[in-house]
């Protein structure tokens, strides 16, 4: 039960049953009406500013409608005593025995108190937390885990059909990064002196486990393998290693999301093509060239012709390049495919 919900009806059931009758004109718009605690809570337990919003409609000074609708609120049940304040408002004070009431039904329902059907089972995909897998959590991840998941939990009792995900970018200069780093570690675990971390990768100590762990599957066969083979195996162990460390970490609060999905699943899986091909279809995509980037010197600039999308179209401040200069994708068409994709 929603208290202030639960007594807006039954006021507005009160303005019906006026308007019936023909003490207030018929069809009066309620809309407006509300229910709230009262500013000053020694006021009373409610407060509804039903008078002050109804008057003109009503044909009667706010005073006035208050005074008759006084009658009528203290019928409800629960209601102990109605004051009227200042022009108009209405403050309310509730038995304690309403409150028991409604205790008495939390212990009854237990976790179920409070669920509703609002949502209707429409779907909802709530995407968070989503830190990519090059490192550990820190407060600031956590934070947003905990703010995610408690409206994951919101939407869930209202009665919407929700999808927790956790999207994480696995592609890229930062990846290139960790795996690099983690085949110096590996070179470690080996014996092999690595001296200083250079400048530009991870220099964590969190990543020494992962080399000691890749030399116990592979010993030193690492080292004389195809250096495209080789990425590909550090870059599947590490990326797993360390979601799987994010996993561990979210589940200590309590915390599990329904769906992982990482940008090199939705870049190999020909997604990007197919969210492009949407937008050729629709007339958003074109050939054309961009102003040098605002705020920035940028000597010797030459605008080349790019493919552009018209986001201009839907708000944006300019166009957005979908392919770099050299052809290869541009970093925003992975999350356009990716919303593509979510849409569908």
């Amino acid at each position: 039960m929603n208290i202030f919900n639960e007594f807006e009806k039954e006021i507005k059931a009160v303005i019906a049953d006026l308007s019936a009758t023909g003490i207030l004109p018929p069809a009066i718009d309620v809309s407006k009406v509300t229910v709230e605690s009262p500013r000053d809570t020694t006021h009373g337990d409610l407060a509804t500013n039903v008078a002050m919003v109804l008057s003109k409609a009503a044909g009667m000074n706010p005073r006035a409608l208050a005074d008759l609708l006084k009658t009528e609120i203290e019928t409800i049940e629960g209601v102990e005593t109605v004051e009227i304040a200042g022009p108009g408002f209405i403050n309310i004070r509730l038995y304690s025995s309403f409150y028991f009431k409604i205790l008495n039904e939390i212990l009854n329902q237990k976790v179920s108190f409070g669920a509703s059907n609002m949502g209707a089972g429409i779907p909802v995909n709530v995407e968070y937390v989503s830190a990519n897998p090059t490192g550990p959590m820190h407060a600031g991840h956590v934070r947003g885990a905990v703010i995610g998941d408690a409206l994951v939990n919101l939407l869930r009792k209202a009665g919407y059909a929700v999808t927790g995900e956790y999207y994480f970018n696995d592609a890229g200069e930062q990846i290139n990064v960790l795996v690099e780093t983690v085949f110096l570690r590996y070179k470690q675990a080996l014996g092999i002196d690595i001296g200083e971390i250079p400048e530009g990768l991870y220099p964590g100590e969190y990543l020494v486990p992962l080399g000691q762990k890749l030399k116990a599957s592979y010993q030193s066969s690492l080292l004389d393998m195809d250096a495209t083979e080789r990425y590909a195996i550090i870059r599947h162990f590490a990326v797993n290693e360390m979601i799987d460390r994010i996993k561990q970490d979210l589940e200590m609060i309590g915390i599990r999301h329904d769906v992982f999905t990482n940008e090199r699943e939705i870049i190999e899986s020909g997604k990007l093509e197919e969210a492009f091909k949407t937008l050729e279809s629709k007339g958003l995509i074109y050939q054309g060239k961009l102003p040098p980037p605002k705020g920035k010197e940028m000597e010797g600039w030459e605008a080349v012709d790019l493919t552009l999308f018209r986001s201009s179209q839907f708000g944006d401040q300019q166009d957005r390049a979908l392919k770099k200069r050299n052809g290869e994708w541009a970093y925003i068409m992975p999350d356009i495919a990716y919303h593509h994709d979510k849409i569908k």
